[in-house]
């Protein structure tokens, strides 16, 4: 059997946590440039799906195949780390600031690679800028503008549906990757991943990094959203929103309850310490 007990998924997650803290700057943020650029990958697919079977959930079905990327190959997903670095802060392993500066490259790593891709998506979708957008150009745009506009236009009600959002979509994601921690084989860590996933992109939950992905790409296609729009009503209340479900929801609900005590050598009684 393949199945790893709670107990010891918790630890894994702290020693995931360490690991992570230890990775030198620079592999950190190539990872997750990659990590970035396969959600962006994913998420185009999960698009294509979408507009030719006109059934989103068909999409949602497909979309989890980059985060069992991410997961399978050792990437940085930001989302996923709220869960998992701060875990060895608790343990008293590390600083604060070790775990923000992780982060920090992190969150740039996976914005760059969201980017990366989202410009060549743009080439291949409007011929390098020559011709009309085509193919899933409208899906993107409409989406873009979902994202953002569409919560301003409902002010501060519209930001905290995006927070809440976010909280219940990085909640499903971490469970994703602590789930991968309960199976030591290859298909048990892809079908654990897989499950949560679906869930949160079937019902339009907002994750931070697809929208690094989609919100530029989408203003690119001609979206009228302004880089005010994307940061201010989408990417920093769901950046919040991530941490609060990634870390409250998922990584401190794990840890709490199933971390065990270090183990205690019992004292001997006086006598015997004399003898």
């Amino acid at each position: 059997m393949d199945y790893v007990k709670p107990a010891d998924v918790a630890a894994a997650m702290i020693e995931t946590g360490r690991r992570k803290l230890a990775t030198r700057p620079l592999d950190l943020l190539t990872r997750s440039t990659l990590a970035g650029a396969l959600l962006g990958i994913s998420t185009s697919l999960a698009l294509t799906a979408t507009q030719t079977t006109t059934q989103p959930i068909v999409g949602a079905l497909i979309f989890p195949i980059g985060l069992v990327m991410i997961v399978l190959l050792g990437l940085e997903l930001v989302t996923g780390s709220f869960a998992i670095v701060p875990l060895p802060l608790l343990e008293g392993q590390t600083t604060f600031g070790k775990v923000l500066a992780n982060l920090g490259i992190v969150y740039a790593g996976n914005l760059i690679g969201s980017v990366l891709y989202g410009l060549m998506l743009y080439a291949v979708l409007t011929m390098s800028g020559s011709a009309e957008p085509t193919g899933i150009a409208p899906l993107i745009v409409k989406a873009a503008e979902a994202k953002t506009t569409a919560y301003a236009a409902h002010g501060s009600a519209g930001m905290l549906t995006a927070f809440v959002k976010a909280i219940l979509c990085n909640w499903m994601v971490c469970f994703a990757v602590v789930f991968a921690m309960s199976s030591t084989s290859a298909i048990g860590k892809i079908v654990t991943a897989w499950l949560p996933i679906t869930v949160f992109f079937a019902q339009g939950f907002e994750h931070a990094v697809v929208n690094m992905f989609m919100i530029p790409t989408g203003m690119l296609l001609g979206a009228h959203v302004s880089l005010t729009d994307w940061w201010l009503w989408n990417q920093i209340p769901v950046t919040l929103g991530n941490i609060v479900g990634g870390l409250i929801f998922a990584g401190l609900a794990v840890y709490l309850t199933h971390r065990q005590p270090a183990a205690v050598e019992p004292v001997a009684p006086v006598a015997q310490r004399a003898a």
